[in-house]
């Protein structure tokens, strides 16, 4: 949140403030924005017009103080409260030379406008209850995109459908706190028992259900938005860079016979089958004297403890004796990645190996693990057998990827960030204590206050519970002029 405004509750005594709202840079049109009760008469100023009709694009030529033409271009008014931001706003959309926009930034400044910090339009939009938090950060998601399905579900949390999900579970949980309420109040009524009729039991497992579903949905949100951190890891020449060729589609990393040609981390973002993948391809991990070779190979180890995902690639016509493997390149670690649902192995070079049995390596394979201690009741790891060279069960090990994170969006998914899935876990969180506490104990009191809770929790989401330090930080993250 933009420092000035956290002590300021009116917003209509806010200064007006200015920022250009287009990427700087040449191009063929730059855009500044001006939002505030002096926007008009800035703009009246700058143009030397008497007035501007709301909604209509006029051409003007834009003057500095000396009368000299600064630029010219078009001028959009946007009468209060029919704008973004809830006040007057102006567009200035001039050329997009870098010269020229800040000569006409400056002139707003002159004639009594603020610069614009980050996220400062959106924050007066929220304050104007022009649009609730989760819109405002549908705004931001659907500028970083990276794929169409993250960009698609972005609009749809920014046009309000995440908005009305979490509403609707908000009504409905405010009507069971009333109820709640109401029944202590009549709890020494004789003839009814308010608290065990099941009314309450049944309206709050609907409730818990709704707020599961909502859950779901947001994590498959969340994983559109945030993507997945994969990171390759293995012997020298094990195809880790192969790999990353193969699934960028195009020769992003250099490729040879001599091992350690990677000595340090490299990082590609791909879009695969929606699912928006950081891939880093690492430096082989291995015992060696070169210094420049060690270095990478620590950057390696860096990035193992960074990833959600971690693929081991090695050479299957040179290994069979996976154990013997992942305590040689990931020491005792592999243990605990594989508790943790982190690890997947990958077995390279399948286009040089055949089964006795019909005569072909298949795309998966359940490797048995013999000792992995108190880690996990399981004792097996999925394997993909792929090869880099002909492009041979590619398809199975972006699928299995796929399945390993739990991405499988619906097909009207919605976007989300990783506090609303906060927000979510503790709402179900409330209502199960508020079950246990009804079920058990009767205690109506108690699933009072757990409700009361859910509420709060929940009402985050939108912005209806949020404090200035959380504002702060989301609207820090906006572009200026936004």
């Amino acid at each position: 949140m933009p420092a000035q405004l956290s002590t300021l509750n009116n917003v209509h005594t806010l200064p007006t403030i200015s920022a250009i709202a287009t990427p700087q840079g040449r191009g063929g049109v730059g855009v500044i924005r001006l939002s505030g009760s002096k926007s008009l008469n800035i703009a009246l100023t700058l143009t030397n017009k008497t007035t501007f009709k709301p909604r209509v694009a006029t051409f003007c030529r834009f003057y500095g103080a000396d009368g000299t033409i600064l630029d010219e271009g078009l001028v959009l008014y946007f009468k209060a409260p029919h704008s973004f931001t809830g006040e007057d706003v102006i567009e200035l959309q001039g050329h997009g030379g870098v010269v020229l926009q800040n000569q006409l930034l400056s002139r707003t400044y002159e004639l009594g406008a603020k610069p614009a910090e980050a996220g400062e339009f959106s924050y007066r939009a929220f304050e104007n209850d022009k649009l609730d938090l989760v819109q405002l950060e549908a705004i931001s998601d659907a500028i970083d995109a990276t794929s169409i399905a993250s960009a698609t579900s972005a609009m749809r949390s920014l046009t309000g459908e995440f908005s009305k999900k979490i509403h609707a579970v908000l009504e409905r949980l405010i009507e069971l706190r009333l109820y709640v309420e109401a029944s202590i109040d009549f709890s020494d009524e004789e003839d009814v028992d308010f608290l065990g009729d099941g009314v309450i039991a049944d309206r709050l497992q609907t409730l818990i259900e709704n707020v599961g579903q909502t859950l779901a949905t947001a994590q498959q949100g969340q994983l559109l938005r945030d993507g997945v951190n994969v990171v390759l890891a293995g012997k020298p020449n094990a195809g880790k860079s192969s790999l990353l060729n193969r699934l960028a589609g195009v020769e992003r990393a250099i490729v040879t016979e001599v091992a350690g040609t990677t000595r340090d981390t490299l990082q590609e973002t791909l879009v695969l089958d929606g699912l928006t993948v950081y891939l880093t391809d690492t430096a082989g991990l291995r015992q060696t004297d070169d210094v420049v070779e060690r270095i990478g190979i620590e950057r390696t180890r860096q990035a193992i403890a960074q990833a959600d995902v971690l693929m081991v690639l090695y050479d299957l016509s040179e290994t069979d004796d996976v154990e013997a493997l992942l305590d040689e390149v990931l020491s005792d670690d592999w243990m605990s990645l594989i508790a943790q649902n982190k690890l997947m192995l990958i077995g390279n070079k399948k286009d040089l190996i055949t089964k006795q049995i019909d005569g072909k390596l298949p795309d998966t394979e359940t490797i048995k693990i013999a000792n992995l201690g108190d880690y996990s009741s399981k004792n097996t790891v999925l394997q993909v057998n792929v090869s880099c060279e002909t492009g041979e069960g590619i398809e199975s090990l972006i699928s299995e990827l796929r399945a390993k994170v739990g991405f499988h969006p619906p097909e009207n998914s919605l976007i989300a960030r990783t506090r609303h899935i906060d927000a979510l876990r503790r709402t179900l969180t409330h209502l199960q204590d508020a079950s246990v506490q009804l079920l058990e104990f009767q205690a109506g009191e108690l699933v009072a206050e757990s409700l009361r809770l859910a509420q709060q929790d929940l009402g985050e989401i939108t912005g209806e519970f949020t404090s200035d330090a959380l504002l702060g930080r989301i609207f820090s993250s906006f572009c200026i002029g936004k």
